[in-house]
């Protein structure tokens, strides 16, 4: 069986297996949410555990709720390495990360490669952080569960709408788009700017800029999906890396938020 091998482990997080589960519980601990009811679509943050891990845990921790319902995983965000035009799948049977393998869907990618803006791009997963650094999550909070990856680059809101439309519909199907928000403002700047998008985001904006939000590609696609219609978005919590432990001249954004 073909991999995808972990690229970001002890850059992102820790590479080893027991001290990344116990950083993943121990932000999770550190979460006071509470949720009546399960999401169905999550948008986290992508940085490094140390800057961004603290708000992807707010919103996995909404999983714990039933985390057995969860039986797949729809995973879609930006690609930062290579070039993708429209959306890149791969077509490897495993990712892989310290905490273990996680099986791919294969027959709902081979279902949503017959869109015409998606392509089997091994190259756009092999080195792509947005996708990796959310795996020890899922692989903490739910039980077994099969992932279908989907790394997106130059593709309009109604492309990214056709795959989430295509499969997110499925019972037992967790939609999570990866996203930071603005990227090296200052720290009165950021707070600014990420304000008005966070509401652009409730608001269920489907014409986000990439200075706004680096996935808004993948949140465009998620708002402008027929799927998406009926839910509504709530934000869980919002920083960015000058609170976090960096330097408050070249910050970056972080939000987290359910639909539900």
């Amino acid at each position: 069986m073909s991999k995808r091998a972990a690229a970001v482990a002890g850059y992102f997080y820790e590479a080893d297996p027991g001290r990344l589960k116990y950083d993943v519980v121990h932000m999770l601990d550190a979460q006071d949410v509470e949720f009546r009811a399960l999401p169905e679509a999550l948008i986290v943050p992508h940085a490094g555990y140390v800057y961004s891990g603290s708000i992807a845990a707010c919103a996995y921790k909404c999983l714990l709720l039933d985390p057995h319902q969860v039986k797949r995983v729809l995973l879609i965000g930006p690609a930062h390495r290579v070039y993708v035009e429209g959306m890149a799948i791969p077509s490897v049977d495993y990712f892989v990360s310290p905490l273990g393998d996680i099986p791919l869907e294969r027959k709902a990618l081979e279902q949503i490669n017959s869109l015409a803006a998606v392509q089997v791009l091994d190259e756009a997963h092999r080195e792509e952080h947005s996708l990796e650094v959310q795996l020890p999550f899922l692989q903490t909070v739910l039980a077994d569960f099969t992932l279908i990856p989907v790394v997106v680059g130059g593709a309009a809101p109604a492309a990214v709408a056709a795959v989430i439309d295509a499969l997110a519909a499925a019972p037992g199907t967790l939609v999570v788009i990866s996203s930071d928000l603005s990227h090296f403002l200052t720290y009165d700047e950021a707070e600014r700017t990420d304000a008005d998008t966070c509401q652009r985001i409730l608001q269920k904006s489907s014409k986000l800029r990439s200075e706004q939000a680096c996935g808004a590609a993948a949140i465009n696609g998620l708002m402008a999906s027929s799927w998406s219609q009926h839910l509504q978005v709530s934000l869980l919590q919002a920083c960015n890396s000058g609170d976090t432990g960096g330097q408050r001249d070249r910050v970056v954004g972080y939000a987290a938020f359910a639909l539900h």
